[in-house]
């Protein structure tokens, strides 16, 4: 009997859309330089590994080439995938043990939400280069511990970003964030997210960077609870609801196939 894996696309309820993400189920704990084996072999942008433990699963995230401390579309691709295949029932809470603590996920109708740490964005001096790399000016450039945030004036801007990806993979950080207030009517803000120096050129949704993205934002529009588009090539939605010092990400997501390691 193979390890059971699966591939699912995250923040979207279409097929091909999203972030998508693989979600590897294990009775126990695996060689962590096997799981960074897997991860490679799936090239994608992330790969979750799930192992039960009592009331909760250890969750891990790798890219191709590392292991990450948070990871929002794997985790919501790791709660989908327990209840898809009734590991757990639909009205369990998921409990996650990770590196970045406790995280749960709860089913909410056709969308799950994820209760995240929320980060704070300071803002800092530009680094040299940075803007240079993107090919934008920026409005605004903060540092939320593990990305660098920016933020442009308009919503094109962010839709025309053709970064120096090599210039970026320079720099000693997860990745950069950029950001602008929504020029569409049905949203509050939109991004892209550029993770070279992880192994991941454009992550396609990002739902730890909306662990920054909701506070920023909110802290600007006066509101509590918005919903972003991170307008990458695949696109995908990410509802934002901020709660004391977390942030509650909503999103939904669908099973493109199942497998098994062998």
């Amino acid at each position: 009997m193979g390890i059971k894996i699966f591939q699912v696309d995250a923040f979207t309820a279409e097929p091909f859309k999203g972030n998508p993400a693989a979600v590897c189920l294990l009775e126990e704990s695996a060689d962590e330089k096997w799981m960074q084996n897997v991860a490679r072999e799936m090239n994608l942008s992330e790969t979750a590994f799930l192992v039960p433990n009592a009331d909760a699963f250890e969750l891990r995230w790798f890219t191709p080439t590392t292991e990450v401390d948070l990871c929002g579309h794997a985790t919501l691709a790791s709660a989908h995938t327990l209840w898809q295949e009734k590991v757990l029932p639909a009205n369990q809470f998921a409990r996650f043990n990770t590196r970045s603590g406790m995280l749960t996920a709860a089913l909410k109708g056709e969308w799950i939400e994820l209760d995240f740490p929320a980060n704070s964005v300071e803002p800092i001096p530009s680094p040299e280069g940075l803007l240079t790399a993107l090919g934008v000016e920026g409005k605004f450039t903060g540092w939320d511990g593990t990305d660098y945030l920016v933020e442009v004036e308009t919503e094109k801007m962010i839709a025309d970003l053709k970064p120096d990806l090599q210039a970026l993979k320079a720099f000693p950080i997860r990745g950069v964030i950029v950001t602008s207030r929504a020029d569409s009517p049905k949203y509050d803000f939109v991004s892209r997210f550029f993770g070279p120096g992880a192994g991941i050129d454009e992550d396609p949704v990002t739902g730890s960077a909306h662990c920054s993205l909701g506070p920023f934002w909110a802290t600007r529009m006066n509101k509590q609870e918005m919903l972003g588009y991170q307008a990458s090539s695949r696109g995908g939605f990410v509802k934002v609801a901020l709660k004391d010092d977390r942030v509650l990400l909503g999103g939904q997501a669908v099973t493109v196939f199942r497998g098994q390691l062998v």
